[in-house]
């Protein structure tokens, strides 16, 4: 049988015990629970020493737990999987982290994370327009249709390199008119990695929670303006995922 250990979720100012249900990481029922020192807490579960697979899952349960305690606190978040062998371990973090956590949470105070996703709709007519505007592109083309036969793989190789850098060139571009509208009313803001050829941007802003609707009405306003051309996916609010993630190390590591 594994050895029971404690899951940490995320640190709150919090000086008194608190429970937010049996919904620990799992699938056991472990309730979640705060341990304070002095008026810092961690937001932890019993848990067997054991490492978690990394899926969708067990992810979504670790980031729950976290969006629940956010309703009522500013959260600093966890790395996924972190687990102590003892409620002293975690007592002794607080005790020796105690200043940077303190000084994080006052950084983090009335802020929420807002995650925005950007899509080209028509990756066809994108590529018709790349392939008018750039002439080197253009012009390899062109003898790749007219002389299909005759033309090299190292033609075709520089072709599609060519359109790569176009197509980034053009992904750059879109998603820089989009960020000026939006960064005058965030705090901070996180470039994550595209992934496809059609997504254009995907971002995290660090937004103060009075201008949250600010924020949003300026989502409204570049979503109608490029209505037809790109697909948003707005999200939010949600804990600092993107602009904290704590990592601990125990013992020796530390």
């Amino acid at each position: 049988m594994l050895d029971e250990g404690k899951y940490l979720y995320c640190i709150i100012e919090e000086p008194s015990h608190r429970t937010f249900g049996p919904n620990g990481i799992g699938k056991r029922g472990d309730e979640i629970h705060t341990l304070c020192y002095r008026d810092l807490a961690c937001v932890i579960s019993s848990t067997p020493m054991t490492k978690y697979v990394i899926s969708r899952h067990n992810l979504m349960a670790h980031e729950r737990v976290i969006e629940e305690v956010m309703k009522d606190y500013t959260v600093l978040p966890v790395r996924f999987c972190t687990i102590a062998s003892s409620i002293d371990e975690v007592r002794s973090l607080l005790m020796k982290r105690y200043q940077e956590f303190k000084n994080l949470l006052r950084s983090m105070d009335n802020k929420v994370e807002l995650g925005l996703k950007v899509f080209w709709l028509n990756m066809d007519k994108i590529f018709k327009e790349i392939g008018a505007s750039e002439r080197e592109v253009k012009v390899l083309k062109e003898k790749i249709q007219k002389n299909n036969k005759d033309v090299s793989l190292n033609e075709r190789i520089a072709l599609g390199e060519k359109v790569k850098k176009a197509l980034d060139m053009r992904r750059e571009a879109d998603a820089e008119e989009i960020l000026q509208v939006l960064k005058p009313k965030c705090i901070n803001l996180r470039l994550n990695e595209t992934v496809g050829d059609n997504m254009v941007l995907n971002s995290a802003f660090l937004v103060d929670r009075m201008q949250e609707r600010e924020f949003d009405d300026l989502v409204d306003e570049v979503t109608e303006k490029y209505k037809g051309s790109l697909k948003f996916k707005y999200v939010g609010p949600a804990p600092p995922f993107n602009f904290v993630n704590l990592v601990i190390r125990w013992g020796a590591e530390e």
